[in-house]
């Protein structure tokens, strides 16, 4: 046992306890483009993390808002963030009657035996529009060369004339 160190009911360290997170999946784009709202929900969601419950894994919003000092909205978004980009999977969805909170697997550790799908080493981000239709560069009208006034570079000089 660890100096100062409680031991729970199964004989195990609760204050030694640590989340492992490797290299590889801190230095992809997914972990990279989250939110710091959404780590810090991952964060918790790997810290109730035991070896054994992985796809029984619960937060609720209440619970995550109250724990994080964030809104219910947010721990909301922050879920499907981490679900869209291949973190976590729900594995079931909760019920308001009841107060049944829904259950995640996070995908970097096996469920029920199977291998760890890693959904986030795939996850790219989407690709945006380029300010120019066809490609070129530098021209507004599309074309692939500007007319010889376009190109000429105007500036006025000390005594107030412009010359190009």
């Amino acid at each position: 046992m660890a100096k100062g160190g409680k031991v729970n009911p199964k004989g195990r360290n609760e204050s030694e306890q640590y989340v492992k997170l490797s290299y590889r999946m801190l230095r992809s784009p997914a972990w990279r483009s989250l939110s710091g709202q959404a780590a810090k929900v991952y964060f918790e969601l790997r810290a109730r993390y035991t070896g054994s419950n992985n796809g029984h894994i619960t937060l609720s919003m209440d619970e995550g808002a109250r724990l994080l000092k964030i809104g219910k909205a947010t721990v909301l978004r922050s879920l499907s963030e981490l679900e869209e980009k291949g973190f976590i999977t729900r594995t079931k969805r909760g019920q308001w009657y009841g107060r049944l909170a829904s259950e995640y697997a996070v995908t970097d550790k096996p469920v029920n035996g199977a291998i760890p799908t890693h959904s986030w080493k795939s996850w790219r981000p989407e690709k945006t529009e380029s300010r120019f239709c066809n490609g070129t560069i530098g021209t507004p009208d599309g074309s692939t060369t500007e007319p010889k006034d376009a190109r000429r570079f105007h500036h006025r000089t000390r005594q107030g004339q412009f010359e190009g």
